[in-house]
């Protein structure tokens, strides 16, 4: 539809990830051993291209089954005394991973606030960075405000020696990401990606590879899981972290989609058409009197994730008039979150604008003549209702 503008929450399949999901579902229902083999061989393909994306060795990728899964594989991998900083505001699923194993064998959490703002830069990280500190965990792209972080600079901080461990899933497929600079990264394929649920990529570099043991590694992850005596010595590169077998046919997925990414020109020029539909957005919705969330980034320094909201109105009753024009957008609190993709047709902005231009003319009109103003009214309760039920939400929001 051309107004869904919320890839950020959840990316629908895209066609050659659909088709290949289909495929890999008919292998798997087929009971012909070299059909298995084919299905058994598509994780291996989709490590391979996604080791394209993220300039690495195939050896390098392990297929988790999802973001939280990677990032708990991470927590469990990285033992021993330290601290990992976990920047204030995080998305959840890169918070509890690490309080779960803090006091379990794993680094203590130490919470950075960013000092009045919601971002961390490498000159907050440095002020912050105490002998103790064994890792930084980090988004991409903040779930909320767009920022990208600037991976390279927090990694030239933190040295060689200290792990910059990054949740990719807001910002691979929608953004160039300086993804070189991570030791580790997490990203699984329902959003940008437009893969759906079921695989994660799990970058885990050789440079940091002797610094996490074994973890959740299962059977999976070791030469010989059929061995007489256990525990058996763990394969080498990421794949010493898997606690089982991949789900193949999301494997198909995620490798299908991680391809076309690449032949579309990879997310340079994707990139660049979601910022240039998403500043669109941006604009309309200044126009119509919204205050922008971290209005002043730069260009670059905004992924595919924009926030506003309109003063004086519910965002309640803002999000519900989107909602039945047409727009499809997240709420968060107070905020309208805003997610185009490359695919999102210029039809959106004008379907958006004139949403806005709606809300606002109609509630210009209602105070002028003195309607819904009242306590006790119609009007009245019914913002009562809508503020008091909460939007339907995804864990992975």
């Amino acid at each position: 539809m051309p107004g869904y503008l919320d890839h950020a929450r959840i990316g629908p399949l895209s066609h050659r990830a659909s088709a290949a999901l289909a495929a890999a579902a008919g292998l798997a229902g087929r009971a012909n051993p070299d059909d298995l083999d084919r299905l058994f061989a598509l994780s291996d393909a989709a490590r391979t291209s996604a080791a394209r994306l993220l300039d690495a060795r195939p050896h390098e990728i392990a297929l988790a089954p999802s973001t939280s899964n990677g990032l708990f594989t991470v927590a469990a991998a990285l033992q021993g005394p330290g601290t990992v900083l976990v920047p204030r505001g995080e998305f959840p699923a890169n918070v509890y991973p690490w309080l779960r194993f803090a006091g379990r064998g794993g680094p203590e959490v130490r919470v950075l606030a960013p000092d009045g703002q919601r971002h961390i830069t490498a000159d907050l990280l440095r002020r912050h960075l105490t002998p103790d500190v064994t890792a930084l965990t980090v988004s991409a792209v903040d779930s909320l405000t767009g920022h990208v972080a600037p991976l390279a600079a927090l990694k030239e901080v933190l040295g060689p020696d200290r792990l910059l461990i990054v949740d990719a899933i807001q910002g691979l497929g929608a953004v160039p990401l300086e993804a070189e600079a991570a030791d580790v990264l997490v990203s699984g394929g329902q959003k940008w990606l437009r893969a759906g649920w079921g695989a994660a990529l799990l970058l885990i570099r050789d440079r940091c590879g002797e610094r996490l043991g074994p973890g959740l590694g299962g059977w999976a992850g070791v030469t010989e899981p059929f061995a007489v005596r256990h525990p058996a010595p763990s394969l080498p590169g990421a794949a010493a972290h898997l606690a089982t077998n991949p789900d193949f046919p999301a494997a198909a997925a995620i490798g299908a989609a991680v391809d076309d990414l690449i032949e579309q020109g990879g997310p340079t020029v994707i990139g660049a058409r979601i910022r240039a539909t998403l500043a669109e957005l941006l604009d309309r919705a200044r126009r119509a009197g919204a205050e922008v969330l971290s209005d002043g980034l730069e260009p670059q320094e905004r992924g595919g994730i924009g926030t506003f909201r309109l003063p004086g109105h519910d965002p309640c009753t803002v999000h519900g008039a989107l909602g039945s024009a047409g727009v499809i957008a997240t709420r968060r609190d107070e905020w309208i979150r805003l997610s185009p993709h490359a695919s999102t047709p210029p039809a959106a902005a004008d379907l958006f604008a004139e949403a806005l231009r709606t809300l606002t003319h109609s509630s210009s009109t209602s105070t002028s003549t003195g309607t819904g103003t009242g306590t006790g009214t119609e009007s009245s309760t019914h913002t009562r209702t809508r503020h008091d039920a909460q939007e339907p939400t995804c864990p992975t929001s």
